[in-house]
């Protein structure tokens, strides 16, 4: 039985990564019109850290990129040949009327809404999606990974279970609370930062999280 490897990586600083902004729907992102708060990408300090680092990750025959501006930027910055392979990838948080908004903004026009959303997994009152639904999805796109549950009939040294993501925080959190069979509530006590790195090992439908290991030592 062999093992398949997920390198995900978070998008480097942005501006509404810096005011803490609910991110943009892919949708949205992809037609130009984001709304509320539109990131247009990175600013210029999170352009230049992407760019100091773009040696520190591997390559990998297998790319996905969650598909908004910064993500986009981001894999750019880093080197990586985004055109080799289709840019798929887990969608970001769908956050409904939230969408592009601080927390504090929000919280100030409906406090009630912000509490249920932060107590229960399975509220949605934004109009988007639910906690519960996001890790499900993110969840179903990991395990869905070339071999991730089955053994497979490729070597270990397959292109195909070396795999690098570059994705939104929240897609990140999400696969690492799916990873450690977190309960939901695991994920707002993960933090993720611009330009870090998870590394995840899946095998025989089980995942495991290697924590300490720089990206340039690579995977």
């Amino acid at each position: 039985m062999t093992t398949t490897r997920v390198l995900l990586i978070a998008p480097a600083l942005s501006t509404a990564l810096r005011e803490a902004r609910f991110g943009e729907a892919a949708e949205a992102q992809a037609a130009g019109d984001a709304g509320p708060g539109a990131d247009d990408g990175l600013d210029p300090v999170g352009l230049r850290q992407a760019e100091a680092v773009r040696e520190s990750f591997p390559r990998t025959s297998r790319l996905y990129v969650t598909p908004t501006r910064r993500c986009h930027t981001t894999a750019r910055a880093l080197g990586l040949d985004a055109a080799a392979v289709p840019l798929t990838g887990p969608a970001p948080w769908a956050m409904g009327r939230w969408q592009g908004r601080t927390l504090d903004e929000v919280a100030a026009e409906e406090p009630e809404s912000v509490a249920a959303w932060l107590a229960d997994p399975a509220a949605a009152p934004h109009g988007g999606e639910s906690l519960l639904a996001l890790l499900t999805r993110v969840g179903e796109w990991l395990d869905a990974l070339p071999d991730a549950s089955a053994g497979g009939g490729a070597g270990q040294d397959d292109p195909r279970r070396r795999v690098l993501a570059v994705a939104e925080p929240d897609v990140v959190r999400a696969a690492t609370a799916h990873a450690l069979g977190a309960p939901p509530e695991a994920f707002w006590r993960i933090d993720v930062r611009p330009l870090s790195a998870v590394e995840l090992s899946g095998r025989g439908g089980r995942w495991n999280l290697l924590a300490g290991r720089p990206p340039h030592t690579g995977s």
